[in-house]
Formats: C-alpha cells, structure tokens, sequence
C-alpha cells in the first residue's frame, strides 16, 4: 500500500514507532559516542526520513492540529534533506532532533491515536 494512502492512525503509528527506535538508540549514549557509531546515526537517520515522510503526508494543516508546537516546514524539511542534501547534515543537528523534538511530536502523535487530537480514521 502507498504510503499517502495509509490511514492517519497508521501515519500516526509509524511516527510514534519510529520516535521511539530513533530515541532508544540514543539512549545511553552521549552525543561523541554516538558521534562515532556509523551504524548508529545511519539508523537514527532512517527513523528521521520515515518521520519527515509521514509527517509530509499529512500535510501543514492537519500536523498543526496534531502537533501545534511541531514546526512543520522544519520536520517536512529535514526529510528532504535527508534524501536530497544528506552530505550536508551534521551530527549536532541530528542529535538535538532526537534529544528535543522528537519527545514532543511522539508524545502528540499518541495523544492524537487516543483520541485527544485530531481524529484519526
């Protein structure tokens, strides 16, 4: 099935799972030791392009009722980033996504899933 035909629950679900993978393999670890892991950011990467392209499926409008507080010009633009300009991302950058904004939008995505957001199909 393609991904702009999946319901919002399921978008909603694969930003969730992947907020949490991205999240469990940083915990732990410092920004320098994970700084060193190659394995490590490219898995952390991945999870940030899912995201970005789930959260671009829904649009501005709708990402504003599930995560008013969620720039979405800056989550569907690290998304393009990472397929487009991925020579040009840096590590800090990456690390804070994880650290700081994905928390908050993972914690929205749930609320909308149990129906304290927007409703999802």
């Amino acid at each position: 099935m393609r991904s702009d035909r999946l319901p919002v629950g399921e978008r909603l679900r694969n930003i969730v799972e992947n907020s949490d993978a991205a999240m469990d393999y940083v915990r732990g670890f410092t920004f320098d030791t994970f700084a060193k892991d190659r394995m490590r950011i490219d898995a952390v990467e991945r999870c940030l392009e899912r995201i970005a392209e789930a959260a671009a499926r829904f649009g501005a409008e709708t990402m504003a009722q599930i995560a008013p507080d969620i720039p979405f010009h800056e989550v569907k633009g690290l998304g393009d980033a990472l397929r487009h300009e991925y020579h040009k991302l840096d590590l800090p950058t990456i690390w804070s996504t994880v650290q700081d904004d994905l928390p908050p939008l993972c914690a929205a995505c749930q609320a909308a899933l149990s129906g304290n957001g927007v409703g999802v199909e």
